[in-house]
């Protein structure tokens, strides 16, 4: 790294993945013996997952504020933050996250807008599990996908 602000990006990202890391550990903690017939260990778990694609989400936009790639349609920016990182932008920067990284991303993206809007509905046991499982999927992608950008940098 040659200038001081990518070494405060490199600071910042590096924070948020302490943080990324914390989230997710309380996720593979709290989605131990998960089973159809404890709802509330369902919704702490839908809860640690919804953190989860918080914490991401928020590293995306500290990539996407430094590099100033804002979005102008604010409706739509939970939805086009991570299609713009799955982009590299020519001689700006490389793209951080892969197409695999994306779309399980993409899922839990689509599972946090659905946890927190769905008011008195249940959640589907085998929907939160598939979502667990992807979480757990994507964790080890996004360090690698992190490590790379860093490395393009």
């Amino acid at each position: 790294m040659e200038t001081p602000g990518l070494a405060l990006l490199a600071a910042d990202l590096a924070a948020q993945r302490v943080t990324i890391d914390r989230v997710f550990a309380l996720l593979l903690d709290r989605s131990q013996n998960l089973s159809p017939d404890n709802p509330e260990k369902a919704e702490s778990v839908a809860y640690q997952l919804h953190n989860f694609y918080g914490a991401i989400e928020e590293l995306l936009k500290i990539v996407a504020i430094y590099f100033e790639n804002n979005i102008s349609d604010s409706s739509q920016w939970h939805s086009l933050l991570p299609k713009r990182m799955m982009q590299p932008i020519q001689e700006i920067r490389p793209a951080l996250l892969s197409l695999e990284s994306y779309d399980k991303l993409n899922e839990l993206r689509a599972f946090r807008h659905f946890f927190r809007h769905a008011y008195g509905i249940a959640l589907d046991f085998y929907q939160l599990q598939s979502n667990v499982n992807r979480a757990i999927q994507l964790k080890p992608q996004l360090d690698q996908n992190i490590e790379s950008f860093l490395q393009k940098l």
